[in-house]
């Protein structure tokens, strides 16, 4: 279980908790902008608790160069290499707040106390200690911690996966008993759908956790769902808004369930992955746990399986099945699962070129027609669904990454999302 029970240390601060994101911080200029706009908290009287990602391309940057050296490169070495991206930030960032006049410190993932698990690139925290954070507030206005790590018990750098900056600010948030955290953006807050794909998207302005998991979970990259995650389980109300205003954002929180039953529409957003890879198994043997076997195998590699699919072809002996993983971890689950075909004969081959087309809203699976207005909208632009998944407040579809702009652009509209001009 992710974060351990904990208790609020007492104290008597008036604790601001924010993250800005790597386009943020992407040049000196940038954070300069956000080193202005965190001095008018202080000067309010409130200590802030900040949270940054690398600068710009960075990741990018760094994982590359490790590729370039192996193709599959250690994952703990990889977590050191990846972690320093993190750190030249949160040191700049204070240093700016120093050309300012304003008392920072910076700390990284362990010196914030984030303790986690020894899971490699997908950490998960245990614990947030904060009171090396608390202490350093009697001499400092603002704690400047690097997104995206911690440490294992034995002191192993870790990373918690893309977009784990979203994480550790709404973990500070609820370490420091924070009522809320401001998560910044290139964007004005929650859309309908990725505005930078379809101009028309609508912002939203309140949106449910649960719509927000959903959304974050299927593609939705403006945050991430382990912060949405952690955000209903400790009661940390999230705004999320851009970093280049000062308008209000959106806000995720709870809804009365008096107010979910009214929604005017079914349909909160819809969300499009390009990161996941299918991996069709064929001429597995059709018996009673074949699939337990191969999915064991994916489960103790620590591979997490999203949609799957299962059918017999012509012979009725030897079967197919068909899965998605993240495409990152595509090589690693053929590794898996390679004794278990070896075994029992079958084989198993990658597909790349998919896109996951979800649809969410808290009433999506008890509304009839989404689904058909979702198929009809997708083969209007010549999409073939591929694999389907359903959920009470969800519908997904796989359909070839080639046409998945369009129909993203065809089901947005399907549902009146678009924006009113």
């Amino acid at each position: 279980m992710d974060m351990a029970s904990h208790s609020i240390p007492e104290h008597s601060y008036d604790i601001v908790v924010q993250k800005f994101g790597g386009t943020s911080v992407g040049d000196l200029e940038r954070i300069r902008k956000v080193a202005t706009r965190i001095g008018r908290y202080v000067e309010s009287g409130k200590k802030v608790a900040v949270t940054v990602s690398a600068m710009g391309r960075t990741t990018d940057r760094l994982i590359s160069m490790a590729k370039e050296i192996s193709s599959r490169p250690s994952r703990r070495e990889l977590d050191v290499l990846m972690a320093t991206g993190e750190q030249q930030s949160i040191a700049l960032v204070t240093m700016m707040l120093h050309s300012l006049g304003i008392k920072a410190a910076s700390f990284t993932g362990a010196q914030a106390g984030f303790l986690t698990n020894e899971q490699s690139g997908n950490a998960r925290i245990v614990e947030v200690n904060p009171e090396k954070m608390l202490k350093a507030f009697e001499e400092i206005d603002v704690a400047v911690v690097a997104g995206f790590q911690g440490v294992d018990d034995e002191g192993n750098i870790t990373t918690f996966g893309r977009g784990g900056s979203d994480t550790t600010a709404v973990a500070v948030a609820a370490a420091l008993g924070a009522s809320e955290c401001e998560i910044y953006t290139d964007t004005e807050g929650v859309y309908t759908t990725d505005p930078h794909v379809v101009p028309s998207a609508s912002k939203i302005d309140v949106i449910d956790y649960d719509e927000m998991l959903e959304l974050a979970s299927l593609g939705a990259k403006v945050l991430h769902p382990r912060a949405v995650w952690y955000g209903r389980r400790y009661g940390v109300k999230i705004h999320v808004r851009s970093s280049f205003s000062y308008s209000p954002g959106t806000i995720v929180t709870s809804l009365a369930e008096d107010k979910k039953m009214k929604t005017e529409r079914p349909v909160t957003g819809v969300a499009l992955d390009l990161n996941h890879s299918r991996i069709n198994v064929v001429g597995v043997p059709d018996h009673p746990g074949v699939a337990a076997d191969i999915f064991m195998a994916l489960g103790h590699a620590n591979i997490s399986v999203d949609m799957i699919i299962q059918g017999v072809p012509g012979d009725a002996s030897r079967q197919q099945m068909s899965f998605t993983v993240n495409k990152d971890q595509v090589e690693d689950a053929l590794d898996a699962i390679k004794p278990v075909l070896d075994k029992l004969g079958g084989t198993a081959v990658a597909d790349p070129k998919i896109a996951k087309l979800s649809v969410v809203g808290i009433a999506v699976g008890s509304t009839p027609g989404v689904a058909g207005q979702i198929f009809e909208a997708v083969s209007s632009v010549g999409a073939n669904i591929e694999m389907i998944a359903t959920s009470e407040v969800r519908v997904s579809v796989v359909i070839q990454d080639d046409k998945a702009k369009d129909a993203l652009k065809a089901v947005h509209t399907a549902f009146n999302l678009d924006a009113v001009q």
